[in-house]
């Protein structure tokens, strides 16, 4: 018997799981193979919830220290700055397929807007069938938009880093293999940098994980809003083999360890532009 490389076979069987959407006997037969596939190569738990502890840097320390510092206010991008308005954040995050990423936060208090999208590439390649190819530059991203009065950007990445995905898996997680499902931040001003970049390294002081973690923290360059078919997904086919098996898990880890954050009816991106909705 030939034997395939274990990644490969990841690969293949996780874009089919995507892919076939809404094909019910394919969606069996690739599921049951996926499940073989990943007990074998140990991912089937992939979407395990790790408990860690909060940062201990948020924004307003950040940005308290830089007004009061020699150096003046954060720096910020100007291409990302006006994203939101003056109420709001954004926050851009890769962390596997968006699909799961953004259906957690858009159960998350607090989060006005979870778009699914692509970020780390340019524009004339951010469409599902060349980022899938995996030699874009882009990440499975979602651009998450709240209100920093009820949540802040230190809190979303406790969330990000514990119920989300698994921060020490290189450029894949779960059944997803690729660069375009790598761990990253992408931030938008120095504030964001500055607590990212601390959160990680008080994570790997604590030694929470059993591996290093690989999540890039890298300077937001555009985002890109993924078709209209991607948005709300997890909400829209919730019985998908897929969903139940990698993304309803981390909307109930939600639930359990972040019950204070957890909302049980999602702010979904068709509420936004659907005429009733203007």
């Amino acid at each position: 018997m030939n034997t395939i490389n274990e990644a490969t076979k990841a690969t293949v069987f996780g874009a089919a799981l995507r892919r076939w959407a809404g094909k019910d006997y394919v969606w069996l037969s690739a599921f049951l193979l996926a499940c073989a596939a990943l007990y074998f190569s140990g991912n089937l738990f992939a979407e395990t919830a790790f408990r860690i502890p909060p940062p201990a840097v948020d924004m307003k320390d950040v940005k308290l220290a830089a007004a009061t510092g020699p150096t003046g206010p954060a720096g910020s991008n100007p291409a990302t700055a006006a994203a939101a308005p003056a109420n709001h954040q954004t926050l851009v995050l890769a962390g596997g397929c968006f699909w799961g990423v953004q259906a957690v936060f858009q159960h998350t208090k607090g989060v006005i807007q979870a778009v699914s999208g692509y970020a780390g590439g340019k524009a004339e390649s951010a469409n599902y069938e060349k980022v899938t190819g995996g030699d874009t530059g882009h990440a499975e991203s979602v651009q998450v938009t709240f209100d920093p009065a009820q949540v802040s950007a230190g809190q979303l990445l406790h969330i990000f880093f514990s119920v989300i995905h698994d921060p020490t898996q290189l450029n894949r997680q779960g059944p997803d293999i690729g660069s375009h499902y790598r761990s990253a931040i992408f931030f938008a001003d120095d504030a964001q940098k500055q607590v990212a970049q601390q959160y990680i390294a008080q994570l790997e002081e604590a030694k929470v994980y059993r591996g290093r973690i690989v999540t890039e923290v890298t300077p937001l360059q555009g985002f890109y809003p993924a078709e209209a078919y991607h948005q709300d997904y997890a909400t829209l086919y919730p019985q998908q083999p897929y969903i139940l098996a990698f993304d309803r898990p981390k909307i109930e880890n939600l639930k359990t360890m972040f019950p204070e954050r957890f909302r049980a009816e999602p702010h979904l991106v068709r509420a936004k532009t659907s005429p009733a909705a203007s």
